[in-house]
């Protein structure tokens, strides 16, 4: 099942997410279809919305809930959407987190996952950028292997942007200059 926003937005109340983060899911789902938008208009592919508006709204929807030992983000996530009958919206949801496209298994590959992933990446509560949010992880000074996987990423995701930006006829600046409310 694919939940209409509402539906989306009720599962966030469920789940507890906090304000700030459902003004993060909000904003990573209007750049998200943005890229969607843009890619149809300029190459005709077709992109379900409905699914990629979905995940996004739902993409950090364990970030207040207990972990199963084992568990991190965003693995609570993924079972939580899995436990609502949203099997499609799970499989989105798995290949956001940054360490994903680092795993073949879980890297992002459909538009509808890359969307997801790359919006995430350029999002905090404003449009920053890709270069601005790792900025912003950098800074926080993190554990030696979290710090790894962010060094890791960061070409991969460099990679990424470039090449859906490409294909959208968009650069990372223009999408920091581009009003989303």
């Amino acid at each position: 099942m694919i939940p209409t926003e509402d539906q989306a937005k009720k599962l966030l109340e469920k789940y507890a997410l906090p304000e700030g983060k459902r003004l993060h899911v909000e904003l990573v789902a209007r750049v998200a279809l943005f890229l969607a938008q843009r890619m149809i208009a300029v190459t005709h592919q077709h992109i379900n919305a409905l699914l990629l508006n979905a995940a996004a709204l739902l993409h950090d929807v364990d970030k207040n809930v207990a972990k199963i030992p084992g568990e991190k983000h965003p693995d609570a996530g993924v079972r939580i959407l899995n436990e609502e009958g949203m099997e499609e919206v799970a499989d989105v949801v798995k290949t956001h987190p940054v360490h994903a496209i680092l795993d073949p298994a879980i890297a992002p590959k459909t538009l509808e996952e890359k969307f997801l992933f790359l919006a995430d990446k350029m999002v905090k509560h404003e449009v920053i950028g890709v270069d601005a949010r790792f900025a912003l992880w950098n800074d926080e000074h993190l554990p030696a292997e979290e710090q790894h996987i962010l060094d890791a990423a960061y070409p991969k995701v460099k990679e990424l942007e470039k090449e859906v930006l490409g294909l959208i006829g968009m650069d990372p600046g223009d999408m920091t200059k581009l009003a989303f409310f």
